[in-house]
């Protein structure tokens, strides 16, 4: 079984900086595009920013130029570095993984989020 579990979210003042994790685990050979979604409290989830395997990404305009997305392939790991942040930040932020070669193909896996709450 595939699991994704993010890690690294909290409080923070504005201005300042969070990295969020996501880690896997179960048998994986694969995944097309790691990525990291949004739910504010009383919004839809909105994309952040996503990755494929070759390295292209994609950013929403909110966010450009203040975060940044990486992923480890060997360890299907994948990262947000978030600068820069505002209380307009503050959601529960989702790890994303679609693609995901296993013992099964599996279209599309989430993790369970990890709250980020930018507020001094």
């Amino acid at each position: 079984q595939v699991q994704l579990v993010e890690s690294g979210g909290g409080l923070v003042q504005p201005g300042g900086s969070l990295r969020l994790s996501c880690a896997t685990s179960g048998r994986i050979f694969g995944i097309g595009t790691m990525g990291w979604y949004r739910q504010a409290p009383g919004k839809q989830r909105e994309l952040v920013a996503t990755v494929t395997s070759d390295g292209a990404t994609t950013y929403a305009d909110s966010v450009k130029g203040r975060f940044s997305i990486s992923r480890d392939n060997a360890k299907n790991t994948v990262s947000l570095q978030m600068n820069s942040l505002a209380p307009e930040d503050t959601a529960t932020y989702y790890c994303n993984a679609r693609g995901v070669r296993s013992t099964l193909w599996l279209s599309e896996v989430w993790g369970q989020g990890t709250l980020v709450t930018v507020s001094s």
